[in-house]
């Protein structure tokens, strides 16, 4: 067989999604709008505005926010270089230093290495320093204070795929910037996320909470030297993880879920413990705040979150039928993180949810809403009622109602099986006599039922049915 002929039989390659991503399709993808939506309606409640943000940013502004030592960016976030823009910079550079671009002079313009010039960007794999950034690069410190912000969207995570876990996972978050740190503030921001999980009937939600004091203060430096001075006692009995926290971010390790460290982690001690007066002050006064709003909580002593920005208070919502990894939300308090990232002194607290795990949770119990089909299939037969059949279609839509058209003259039973399939309500049918006498047949599909309707009393009827 020819070459030629060879590569004439050849297959198109059939491609799928990239492991760890997945495609989201209706009627899945309704609840997905049902669950932002609700979203959108709580927190508009609660004064948040929404804010759209770019997935790509700087390296360096998550190696700076998060920290360089914690697993995401260490081991998850999916990094590339931008040469091209590489190339523009240093262009740049040889022309503000009045030199022409030709390859007379090319070593002279890039006598710098390309290597210093390269950008390095990142897919973001958290929000939480884009808003930040996005605060302090439009002066939103000069707008009424606190600035409170929402956002939902994909984030990127280079991890093991698993239940409810995705290397392009979703996110549904908010934060509120600027203002003072006042403990009601906190309380507020809970009590919003806990509104919105309540809105959606998300079943078995527990509200864990702890305090991880000031990272500026005595209590946190002092209980993170304690929390490292007993666990290199137990070393050789943790796993490598743990070891390498221990150097790293000791706190990481009071996170720890593998079963043979649970009873070392039970014996170390406890940031409760170590709070400045002023941290257990704020934490109190949180928790007096909780109770005022009805929020029933469990304080969680081992709740440290796995982000270095984090400061005092400390928050995580699990929900019933996600397994182990049963966490919805998590946030927090990160005074500081505005002013690390280049911005003025900023008090901060927000949280993230993880929607792939809440539309899961939904859907495990049952609370996902049910599938929309149609409100009207038009059924119709000749030329005539085909006319009509559009000028319906389109007074109807305009009304709100979802109306399916078919492209084609079907036979009447046909097209009242289609309708079935595709869930319609009602079956509007349109044929020559329906034309010629202006009154139109209307069949309720769920019992057969048919009556006789003109254009005007057809509207009126769906809109009281």
């Amino acid at each position: 067989m020819s070459e030629g002929a060879a590569k004439k039989e050849e297959k198109p390659r059939k491609f799928q999604a990239i492991r760890g991503t997945r495609d989201l399709l209706p009627p899945e993808t309704a609840l997905w709008n049902h669950v932002e939506q609700t979203a959108h309606e709580v927190f508009g409640t609660f004064g948040f505005g929404e804010i759209i943000l770019p997935v790509i940013e700087s390296t360096e502004l998550f190696a700076r926010a998060v920290g360089g030592d914690t697993d995401i960016v260490s081991k998850e976030m999916f990094s590339f270089t931008d040469p091209a823009n590489a190339i523009k910079t240093l262009v740049q550079d040889a022309l503000q230093a009045g030199l022409g671009v030709d390859m007379e002079n090319f070593e002279q313009i890039f006598q710098s290495s390309i290597e210093e010039k390269v950008q390095f960007i990142s897919l973001r794999p958290e929000a939480t320093a884009s808003v930040c950034r996005a605060y302090i690069e439009h002066g939103m410190q000069q707008l009424p204070q606190p600035v409170k912000l929402y956002y939902r969207g994909p984030m990127f995570r280079r991890e093991r795929p698993q239940k409810g876990r995705y290397r392009q996972f979703y996110q549904i978050g908010a934060e509120v910037l600027g203002g003072s740190d006042a403990p009601a503030i906190d309380a507020e921001v809970i009590e919003m996320v806990m509104t919105f999980f309540d809105r959606l009937e998300l079943q078995g939600v527990q509200l864990d909470i702890n305090s991880i004091g000031h990272s500026a203060d005595n209590c946190r430096r002092g209980y993170v030297e304690k929390l490292k001075v007993a666990l290199e006692t137990v070393k050789d009995t943790l796993g490598p993880d743990s070891q390498r926290r221990i150097e790293t971010n000791p706190l990481r390790v009071l996170d720890s879920k593998l079963e043979s460290e649970q009873g070392i982690i039970a014996t170390l001690p406890r940031i409760a413990d170590h709070l400045c007066e002023e941290c257990a002050a704020h934490y109190a006064a949180v928790k007096h705040q909780l109770e005022m709003r009805g929020v029933i909580y469990r304080e969680n002593w081992r709740l440290v979150r796995g982000l270095d920005y984090y400061m005092r208070t400390t928050f995580e919502i699990t929900a019933q039928g996600l397994g182990s990894q049963n966490a919805v939300c998590g946030g927090g308090r990160y005074d500081g993180l505005v002013e690390l990232l280049g911005g003025p002194p900023t008090k901060g607290i927000g949280f993230a949810i993880g929607e792939d795990r809440l539309i899961l949770s939904l859907q495990e119990s049952g609370k996902a809403p049910a599938h929309q089909g149609r409100d009207v299939y038009i059924a119709w037969m000749g030329e005539r009622a085909h006319a009509t059949a559009i000028r319906a279609a389109k007074d109807l839509r305009k009304a709100g109602f979802s109306v399916e058209l078919p492209p084609v003259e079907q036979r009447f039973g046909k097209a009242l099986g289609q309708a079935d399939k595709l869930g319609a309500k009602y079956a509007l049918i349109l044929g020559d006599n329906e034309v010629s006498e202006g009154v139109w047949t209307l069949k309720t599909l769920a019992d057969g039922s048919q009556q006789k309707l003109t254009e005007p009393q057809l509207l009126d009827f769906l809109r009281k049915s």
